[in-house]
């Protein structure tokens, strides 16, 4: 019966074996270290194959920095008096590729109970220790950067780190042992909120915000926070790590600011509310001057035609001033051709009286010859009478063409006169006339130059209403936005 069951323990052994030598990555060393034999997992994680590694020694996995050291000395020794080895260890695979192996080193005993070699069973851990090196750098980051404070699920403060104690200005012993209650006010600790906060908590719900808080003295800080539960292996929080940076300083400065831009914003409400009404009595001023200048404008464009109108009757006044001065020229000319005929008639008016003479003389002669005749000059005396009447009816007629013709002379005289002051007036006149045209013709583009900038001005003008318009609109947008930012100048506050 004892070998039947010596086989079977053998057998189990064997299995053993086996299962360990699928499962585990196997090496065998000699006792000063030179390797026997390694199985396939161990040959699969550091990169070799077999012949490349046996008769080689230990030392091909581990790092220089190691081999020559007192710990690795004194790791050799115990496995040569047949202490148990077990740790994780950083080896070199091929290559100099670095892995991190959860290995055992087991002395094997000869029959004597004497170490006659070492059986190493390692398994892989690489990749989660690289995982885990990962994990405790980010730990180490935040606590670095964060104040991280712990508590069990009723609020009992476990621990805490130094960025936690400075913020809260106490010691870890004056807060460990004591409850979150600690860090909030008389009013806070008995509301219904917080109870909630800690059910939540309890029951694994994640707590993220900005907290006001109680520190060392009743000083009161602002934190902006997570409260994480944390599971155990089985999904169920078993404690709570708090992650915090103290806010104080930023809610101070938020705090200022919100009383700056209430402060800030109510003087631009008033200047926009100024701008405002400003704007309103521009605009209704601007529609008002533009009427006004509509007005001017059209009041230039008639006079304008006036002037022109005006210009064109003093053009025409101007030539008949011209035809007057030429008529009045010939008119005078005319005068003082009859005023020389007038003259040439005086000279045979005097002929003509000393005609009249020489007869009325020679009558009287025949009327003294016919007396002397007597009877016989009766008849003669008779003719000489009479020839001495017509010679006396001849002087006095032509005493009276005399008086005529000078009373002629005087009145041509006159309009001769006359006709020079005409003329000279009326060259007057018609310089004026010239003048005034000249003057009305300048004035005539002045008007239409006029005219034509109140129409640009009418348009400037209702461009500026319109912009004005455009302001006042603006004015209300920027009221409009002033309103918002406050709003959420006071959300950032709070």
């Amino acid at each position: 019966m004892w070998p039947f069951g010596t086989s079977a323990h053998q057998r189990e052994r064997s299995a053993k074996l086996a299962a360990l030598d699928t499962s585990q990555a196997i090496i065998e060393f000699d006792l000063d270290g030179t390797i026997l034999t390694a199985n396939q997992n161990f040959l699969d994680v550091m990169g070799y194959a077999l012949d490349e590694i046996v008769g080689r020694r230990h030392t091909l996995f581990v790092p220089p920095e190691l081999v020559e050291s007192q710990p690795y000395r004194d790791f050799w020794a115990a496995l040569r008096r047949g202490d148990y080895q077990s740790h994780q260890f950083k080896r070199l695979a091929k290559g100099g590729r670095e892995v991190w192996l959860q290995a055992s080193y087991n002395p094997i005993l000869d029959a004597a109970g004497r170490p006659y070699k070492v059986v190493k069973f390692a398994t892989d851990i690489t990749r989660s220790k690289q995982e885990h090196a990962d994990l405790l750098g980010q730990v180490a980051a935040i606590n670095k950067s964060q104040a991280v404070i712990e508590f069990a699920l009723d609020g009992t403060i476990l621990t805490a780190n130094a960025n936690f104690l400075n913020a809260v200005g106490y010691r870890l012993d004056e807060i460990q042992g004591r409850n979150h209650s600690l860090f909030v006010d008389d009013a806070t600790r008995n509301s219904r909120d917080y109870r909630d906060f800690w059910d939540a908590l309890r029951r694994g719900d994640y707590q993220a915000g900005q907290f006001k808080r109680i520190a060392k003295g009743g000083r009161t800080i602002w934190i902006e926070g997570s409260y994480n539960p944390i599971l155990d292996l089985n999904g169920t929080p078993y404690k709570v790590v708090k992650y915090a940076t103290d806010i104080t300083h930023n809610i101070a400065l938020l705090t200022n600011l919100k009383r700056l831009i209430d402060v800030n914003f109510a003087a631009i409400d008033a200047a926009i509310g100024l701008s405002n009404r400003q704007a309103g009595a521009a605009a209704v001023a601007a529609q008002d001057t533009t009427g006004d200048v509509q007005s001017v404008a059209a009041a230039a464009k008639e006079l304008a035609a006036s002037i022109a109108a005006i210009t064109e009757s003093m053009n025409r006044s101007r030539e008949a001033s011209d035809s007057a001065f030429t008529q009045a020229e010939a008119a005078g000319e005319a005068t003082r051709r009859l005023a020389d005929a007038t003259q040439s008639m005086g000279g045979i008016v005097g002929l003509i009286q000393s005609i009249a003479g020489q007869i009325n003389l020679l009558a009287l002669n025949a009327t003294i010859e016919s007396a002397r005749a007597g009877e016989a000059g009766r008849g003669f005396a008779v003719v000489a009478n009479e020839v001495k009447n017509l010679a006396n009816q001849a002087a006095t007629a032509t005493e009276q063409i005399d008086r005529q013709i000078e009373a002629v002379q005087s009145i041509a005289g006159n309009v001769v006169g006359a006709l020079d002051g005409i003329r000279t007036s009326i060259d007057t006149v018609k310089d004026y006339v010239t003048d005034t045209a000249s003057a009305m013709e300048q004035q005539s583009a002045v008007t239409r130059t006029m005219s034509l900038s109140m129409q640009n001005a009418s348009q400037a003008v209702g461009t500026i209403s319109r912009g004005i318009a455009g302001i006042s609109a603006a004015v209300g947008q920027a009221h409009g936005a002033v309103d918002k930012t406050k709003q959420a100048a006071q959300v950032l506050a709070w």
